[in-house]
């Protein structure tokens, strides 16, 4: 059941017009001059409030929420603060049955609005926890077999064996941080029909990174990662990368920058750790030639960061929708935060300046960007030149859309045939 369209978000938006109506449309003059402007007034102090802690105090985000978001936080708030007025003036059980029904109804038409915009929640299943069917435990993941098909491209040598599954599986897992010591969240793990064939392919792996807020469930929820992967192994005779969907950033609102800091070594636990367990606990392709990294705006910024730092681990990147650079709001925090006010430290690790200092012949990339997203697209096509001028190969894509998986998801789709080319696994 959709959250995003359908008919359910028409059917709460009608109901939270309908809730408003009720929640102000009272026989009392008292309550329609007073206390009605009374809440909406106390509703928007309080959302200015939280907006000027939000992006003027702590900022946690690199960039602005968008205006939009904090009206239907008002709108909500203005419900919860206009419920116990109404619930005063409501005659009977029955009055006040409807009065906290139609707060709820304004309060759900905020909140799926809300969510619209980041695509946090596409379906209620995501919203109640409904596992997926093709979830599994790690520890029922089959283990190594002997004499795996090797090629390169593995196409060229397989052939599916009879019992190969038509889905792939998804599970999770704690990455060690042995050499980070950064602490992240449980990684969540695509793997294709052929991984639970027998004999398997040796297959390579791709890390996919969230955005800033954001968690690996991101892709699987919002991006539908599991049925993207599927559709293109179910035309690839059950190949496919596995996906590895790390966590770049340790919480919600954390924002480590994606390099080795105060803030975190989460340069090292991308670069080392995820690369040293996936070698040691799957059977995959173990050169890294055919590895690839990619994510979206945070952790596109992250996969271009990873490319230009680590070249020899992740030759191949996708850059979905990143930031020009790393950035905590604006360099000069960035630079106190996380580098102790060190702008050659900074430069050092920077994919503009590297990019500017050294040649990439062997790193090839994507940039993925909306057609609308008019905050970072200029600083996508200013990384797409430099990528090009520091020897890459690399391909600019402006596909319809925003900030949004509307765009995410269908860079990975289109970019998936590339990515599985450049990964030795088609020819």
């Amino acid at each position: 059941m959709s959250l995003i369209s359908g008919w359910l978000p028409v059917v709460a938006a009608v109901l939270g017009v309908l809730g408003v109506l009720w929640l102000v449309a009272v026989r009392s003059r008292r309550h329609v001059a007073v206390t009605v402007p009374l809440c909406a007034v106390s509703a928007a102090v309080v959302t200015v409030a939280a907006w000027y802690v939000v992006e003027k105090v702590w900022r946690p985000f690199p960039d602005p929420i968008e205006t939009v978001i904090y009206v239907w936080i008002g709108t909500g708030l203005f419900a919860l603060f206009v419920l116990v007025p109404r619930l005063l003036r409501s005659r009977g059980w029955v009055g006040r049955i409807v009065t906290v029904l139609a707060v709820v109804a304004v309060v759900l038409t905020a909140s799926l609005h809300v969510n619209a915009k980041f695509d946090a929640y596409p379906t209620l299943g995501t919203v109640i926890g409904v596992s997926d069917e093709n979830a599994t435990a790690f520890s029922d993941i089959p283990g190594f077999q002997g004499d795996p098909v090797t090629g390169d491209p593995l196409d060229t040598v397989w052939t599916p064996p009879q019992g190969q599954p038509s889905a792939g599986r998804v599970t999770s897992v704690a990455i060690p941080n042995t050499q980070s010591g950064f602490t992240a969240r449980e990684a969540k793990i695509y793997l294709p029909p052929a991984y639970f064939a027998n004999p398997r392919p040796l297959l390579p792996f791709m890390v996919l990174l969230a955005g800033q807020p954001g968690s690996p469930d991101d892709w699987f929820n919002g991006g539908k990662l599991a049925e993207t992967m599927d559709t293109f192994a179910a035309a690839h005779a059950g190949l496919s990368p596995i996906v590895i969907v790390a966590d770049g950033t340790g919480s919600e609102v954390a924002n480590p920058l994606c390099v080795d800091s105060p803030l975190g070594n989460v340069a090292t636990y991308l670069a080392k750790d995820v690369p040293a367990w996936a070698v040691a606990n799957l059977q995959i392709d173990t050169n890294p030639k055919h590895w690839a990294i990619g994510g979206l705006s945070y952790g596109g910024t992250c996969s271009l960061q990873m490319a230009t730092n680590y070249p020899d681990v992740y030759p191949t990147f996708l850059d979905l929708s990143g930031q020009l650079e790393p950035t905590l709001g604006d360099r000069q925090r960035t630079l106190d935060a996380a580098f102790g006010g060190d702008e050659k430290a900074f430069e050092a690790v920077n994919p503009v300046d590297l990019m500017k200092a050294k040649k990439y012949p062997d790193t090839a990339g994507v940039f993925v960007v909306g057609a609308n997203d008019n905050d970072y697209r200029p600083g996508v096509m200013t990384l797409y030149a430099d990528a090009q001028a520091a020897g890459m190969n690399v391909k600019y894509l402006e596909l319809p859309g925003a900030h949004s998986f509307e765009v995410w998801s269908a860079g990975l789709i289109q970019q998936l045939e590339w990515l599985s080319q450049r990964m030795g696994i088609l020819s």
